[in-house]
């Protein structure tokens, strides 16, 4: 069994370049699925595969795509964007494969154009990813050389322009239809939906979103085939996952696993465990926008369900760890700050919610918080919840927050009662 197929060739040093990538089987998933798969079919292994998205919420991939209008009614043109604004706090996970296994990324793309009837693909990247950007476009130039990307891919009929943009840099383009609207050159405010970016997305035409870390599973599974990329995990959720963890541990860092490794063996066996004389106060378990977990949670498998079922979500795979030496209400109000600066503005909850929560929480911090702070607080994350805002940022700026109050109470009160942040002294 091919062991760890994301990371098994990825060098950030010095990422294969085209010859070298075919070498070790790149472009062999293309490969079959242009010359022995329709699109539908391309589809259809993929949904038999049960590979979820990897950029957060976790829907079925096979599934989204087919939304996309297929056949002969289907409109000509349509499009592919890779989400590679990765700008959520705690998440790393897709910086490595753009660094350091480009190719990987652009047989996906090549795969997913291809499965929607797509001619003509994106890759939406973080600003701040200058050598991601420099590695990308010369994978691209190098594909175009060798008719890996162009007209009739290696002798097929098909053919993909693909384009590397990279973003003015604004969390709220991590959100599709905002990514959508400043890859169009407007502002990056989410749309309403419906009409949903599968039927009416980039200049009005069909178009497909899908995260880095997604398109970047395709090439093996496509290649091997569905009962091999579930055979990649025992759990329900299949394949692989690139996980996260950071904090004050021994080893943060990234690492490939099955999905449905627990919560303790990615904390313990993989990033060392939390550094000497420190103890376990509780994480976040899928990036910033995750609701708190505690040291009761470490048998929890990460997974989809699993985490759902603990209290929170899973999101991008990213340990956030709080130890006992660092204030929650502090490590929250940081969080919240950058919330509130990423807000496009767009609905009220987030535009004049977001900067009030912060003000209360910055008080509360300093010492001069009061005890009807934390209803007020309790009320906020009420308003800003799922349905109440115009996209998920809020919501999701909420879910640390709601859970701190929840958890950590305690740490609250002494800070209101002592008139201080009592990590402090």
């Amino acid at each position: 069994m091919l062991h760890n197929p994301l990371t098994r060739h990825l060098d950030r040093n010095n990422p294969l370049d085209v010859s070298g990538y075919r070498t070790v089987g790149g472009y062999l998933g293309a490969k079959r699925a242009l010359f022995e798969l329709s699109p539908e079919e391309v589809q259809n292994e993929v949904k038999l595969a049960n590979l979820r998205g990897r950029g957060g919420a976790g829907f079925p991939t096979g599934v989204k795509w087919s939304f996309v209008p297929m056949g002969d009614k289907a409109p000509e043109t349509k499009y592919l964007i890779c989400n590679a604004d990765e700008m959520e706090p705690g998440t790393f996970k897709d910086r490595g494969l753009l660094e350091g296994y480009p190719h990987l990324l652009l047989e996906g793309m090549i795969i997913a154009a291809y499965a929607i009837g797509a001619n003509k693909a994106y890759i939406f990247l973080r600003g701040e990813y200058c050598l991601a950007a420099q590695r990308l476009q010369q994978a691209i130039d190098q594909a175009y050389k060798v008719n890996l990307l162009g007209r009739n891919i290696m002798g097929s009929s098909y053919s993909l322009e693909l384009i590397l943009h990279t973003s003015a840099g604004r969390y709220i383009c991590g959100e599709e239809t905002a990514l959508i609207n400043a890859l169009e050159g407007k502002r990056a405010n989410p749309r309403a939906k419906p009409p949903f970016p599968q039927i009416s997305g980039l200049f009005g035409k069909p178009t497909i979103v899908n995260n880095v870390e997604t398109l970047c599973n395709l090439p093996n599974l496509v290649r091997h085939g569905p009962e091999w990329y579930q055979g990649l995990s025992d759990s329900a959720d299949t394949g692989t996952k690139l996980y996260a963890a950071c904090g004050r541990l021994n080893t943060p860092g990234s690492w490939e696993l099955p999905m449905g490794v627990s919560i303790g063996s990615l904390l313990n066996d993989y990033a060392g465990g939390l550094r000497p004389g420190l103890k376990l106060k509780g994480l976040l378990p899928g990036g910033a926008s995750t609701d708190f977990l505690l040291p009761e949670h470490l048998d929890v498998p990460m997974e989809y369900d699993a985490i759902g079922k603990a209290g929170s979500r899973l999101g991008t795979g990213g340990l956030i760890v709080l130890d006992d030496q660092t204030c929650p209400v502090g490590m929250v109000l940081n969080l919240l700050r950058f919330f509130a600066q990423e807000s496009c503005g767009w609905c009220s909850p987030c535009r004049d919610g977001l900067p009030w929560t912060v003000e209360i929480m910055s008080r509360i911090e300093r010492g001069q918080g009061r005890m009807e702070d934390l209803d007020k607080l309790q009320q906020l994350t009420g308003f800003m919840g799922i349905g109440k805002t115009f996209c998920a940022l809020a919501p999701g700026a909420m879910e640390p927050l709601q859970s701190a109050l929840k958890y950590f109470h305690d740490d609250f009160l002494q800070h209101i009662e002592k008139g201080c942040c009592p990590y402090k002294h």
